[in-house]
This record gives structure tokens, sequence and C-alpha cells, in this order.
């Protein structure tokens, strides 16, 4: 039995470095179409993408499971909207006026919004190493937003990008406790298929309301490139991958391997973005890191299971 349980957990610890490698493919890809192809379409194709790619394998477990989303048809409806709808729009909105670099970095405070929310409205204890890993990780994320010039903080002079991108973290953050609501016997391809058709909900008006404004898609070959990787690997396979270990190991757990984005990211974003890091980025992502070190020195899951 024990054997069992460790196999599980380290099957879901291996499932979990291959989403930020696809989540950090998902920003670069955000930031090369920005002039071709609008925020809302190109989160909107996606998904499309995603839901026919998924639909031969999830067809079968949605239907089972109906009865069961029902059920937790508010909570179903939260991660949709969370996880699906406004994480993946806030950054491609975000990516129209920071770099990708900066949106990358900003993931690493992803684990530290988990820990502070647990903490927050699931009674999480925090003790003094994770509160004061709390304040030095979010030291790091302003030096970030900041981009160092910390006399922008006095007259709120803040990158609307950044701002942006920081959003979508709080999104996700949210996303990852919520999920833990979702009993594990409701199959998690199933429960992705049901996500995404949830979120075109949200989607579609968003969608259509950007051409009604008249910002209409530049499509060539290299837009239908992006879309097709972003429809299979951070949408179908990053997302299953991510929703299985934080099934297996845990929220907190899960939520520590989001700072591997931005070691992948930003060697994909110098490689082919030919973006330039700055020393506010290495010290933003050294506090940050440092934050994460103190405030999950020992994070207890019990509450978060409960969740």
């Amino acid at each position: 039995m024990k054997r069992g349980v460790l196999s599980a957990r380290a099957v879901g610890l291996l499932l979990l470095v291959p989403p930020p490698l696809f989540w950090a493919g998902n920003f670069i890809v955000g930031r090369a179409m920005r002039g071709d192809v609008p925020p809302f379409t190109l989160s909107f194709w996606r998904w499309v993408i995603a839901f026919f790619c998924l639909l031969p394998f999830a067809w079968k477990p949605m239907r089972r499971d109906w009865p069961l989303y029902w059920r937790y048809r508010r909570h179903l409806l939260r991660i949709a909207l969370a996880g699906v709808t406004a994480f993946n729009s806030l950054i491609y909105v975000g990516l129209q006026w920071t770099a990708a670099a900066n949106g990358l970095l900003l993931n690493s405070f992803i684990p530290i919004l988990i820990v502070l929310f647990g903490a927050v409205f699931y009674r999480q204890r925090l003790s003094l190493a994770q509160a004061a890993g709390l304040a030095l990780s979010f030291a790091g994320v302003l030096a970030i937003i900041l981009h160092g010039e910390w006399e922008r903080l006095a007259t709120l002079s803040f990158s609307a990008g950044d701002l942006v991108v920081f959003c979508a973290m709080i999104s996700w953050a949210l996303y990852t406790l919520w999920l833990r609501a979702i009993p594990p016997e409701i199959d998690r391809i199933g429960l992705m298929g049901a996500q995404i058709a949830v979120a075109f909900l949200f989607l579609v008006p968003m969608y259509l309301g950007e051409l009604a404004f008249g910002y209409a898609p530049n499509w060539r070959a290299e837009s239908f490139a992006a879309l097709a990787y972003l429809g299979v690997f951070p949408s179908v396979l990053a997302y299953l991958f991510y929703n299985i270990g934080v099934a297996r190991v845990g929220a907190a757990r899960a939520g520590m391997f989001i700072h591997l984005i931005p070691v992948f990211g930003v060697i994909l974003a110098v490689l082919f973005l030919h973006e330039t890091l700055h020393l506010y980025h290495a010290l933003g992502m050294a506090a940050i890191l440092s934050g994460i070190a103190l405030a999950t020195l020992r994070v207890k899951t019990k509450t978060l299971r409960r969740v």
C-alpha cells in the first residue's frame, strides 16, 4: 500500500515538470504574436483547437460525470473562469505592453500567492518565516514591476502590462486552490473538457467584442503554427498533467513547480525573442526565490486538502 502511494506521488511529481516548459512557450508565442493576433482572438482560437483535440478522449467521461458537474457547478464555473478564461486572456493582454521575460518572472510569485490565499481564505497558519518570505517575494515582484526604479512607487507609476500579467498570476493561484474542491472521482480529462466548454461562455463574447472594435487578426503561416502549439501543448497536455499532479501531490507542492516557468522561459525569450535581461530581473528573481524558500519551508497542506 505504501509503495503504491509513493509511486503515485512520484508520478505526480514527474507530471508537474512538462507544464512549466509548455507554459513558458505560451508566453513566448503570446509575445511574438502580439502584432498579428489580438489577445482575445488568440485566447479564443487556442481553446477551440484544444477543445476539439481533447473531445475524442473527454466525451465519454464528460457524459458519465455530467451529474457530478452539475453538483459541483459553482466550483466548475469558477475554475473555468479563473484557470481558462482569465489567466490566459490576461497574459495575452499584458504581453501587448510588457516583455515576455517580465511576465515569466512574475510567474514565480504564484507559489507565494497560493500560500497567502491559503492563509487568508482557508485559515492555513503562517509562520514568522512564511510571513517574511511573503514580504521578501513581494519586494521581488515590485522590483520587476517597477523595472528597478523605486521612485515609481511614490508616483504610482507602473507598467500596465506588468500589472495585467500580475492579475493573471492571482487568477492562477485561485485556480490551483479551487481545483482541490473537485473530488478525485471526477475524471480529469473530462473535467478539462468541461472547463473549456464552460469557459466559452466568457470567451465567445470577448472574442466577438474584439472583432466588433476592429481588432482583426493578420493570418499567416506563423499565426497558424502558433495557434497549433498553443492549442495542444500549454492548453491540453500542460493542464492535464497539472490537474493530475495537483490531485496526487496537493496544491502547495504543485504550485512550487510554477517557478520553473522563468527558468525555461527566460532562456527561450533570449534565444527566440532576443530580449535583454537587466539587473532588476536578476534581483527580483533572487528575492522571489528566496521568499519562496522561506514561505514554503514548512507548508502544511491539511487545510488545502479539505478545499
